[in-house]
């Protein structure tokens, strides 16, 4: 009897060990997760890495072309000779001033006006008009001029020579000119009728001097 239950129990642990070894297998089986046919393999499913950011080449920024009135291509070459030794230079506004100091230089000469001339030209010029100016004020003469209108007013030369650069504006105008003697008699002229007048002038600046006017440096007429 004793021995029937030995035999019993060795069989009944021998089963259990082999139940045990098949269940325990099939459970860490079961523990593992069944892929889906929605679930993306593990590293799928996380953002993709930003793209670098493609270093865009950088340009200096463009300089606009310098514009030029309408001139022959020796004066053009002579403005741009200018524009390139001074980035400041408008050929335009130099254009507009040049209109203006034409006007100005004009009625301070005929005022008398010897202060407002040694500020608008260079030594030489203003010597000519200051002496013009005496013989006039001696022979007890007065000029009553007025400028009309400036009918055209064109470049027709340009250059540069370091330091100076020199730009001759030739000026076509309508003047009524009157010289009264120092009665106030009229001797000259008549205010009634226009009389054209052209003027060739030289106006001169140092590019290296911080003084940005240009001065009137020669006169002449077309």
């Amino acid at each position: 009897m004793t021995v029937e239950l030995v035999i019993l129990a060795m069989i009944a642990a021998f089963l259990g060990l082999r139940l045990y070894s098949v269940l325990g297998r099939r459970a860490e089986h079961e523990e593992e997760p069944i892929q889906g046919r929605f679930d993306q393999p593990p590293g799928l499913n996380r953002a993709p890495a930003p793209r670098p950011v493609e270093e865009v080449e950088s340009f200096p920024p463009r300089i606009p072309e310098p514009r030029f009135p309408a001139a022959s291509p020796a004066v053009e070459r002579g403005l741009r000779d200018i524009s390139a030794a001074d980035r400041r230079f408008d050929p335009f506004a130099f254009m507009d001033g040049a209109r203006g100091a034409y006007r100005m230089v004009l009625e301070a000469f005929w005022k008398g006006d010897k202060e407002e001339l040694r500020q608008l030209c260079d030594d030489a010029v203003y010597e000519s008009f200051a002496s013009a100016i005496d013989a006039r004020v001696a022979a007890g003469e007065t000029l009553d001029n007025r400028l009309v209108r400036i009918e055209e007013s064109t470049i027709s030369d340009a250059e540069y020579r370091s330091p100076m650069a020199r730009i001759t504006v030739r000026f076509r105008s309508d003047i009524a000119a009157v010289t009264r003697d120092a009665a106030g008699n009229v001797v000259a002229g008549s205010l009634n009728d226009a009389v054209e007048a052209i003027d060739v002038w030289t106006f001169a600046r140092d590019i290296g001097s911080a003084d940005p006017d240009w001065l009137l440096e020669e006169t002449d007429e077309g």
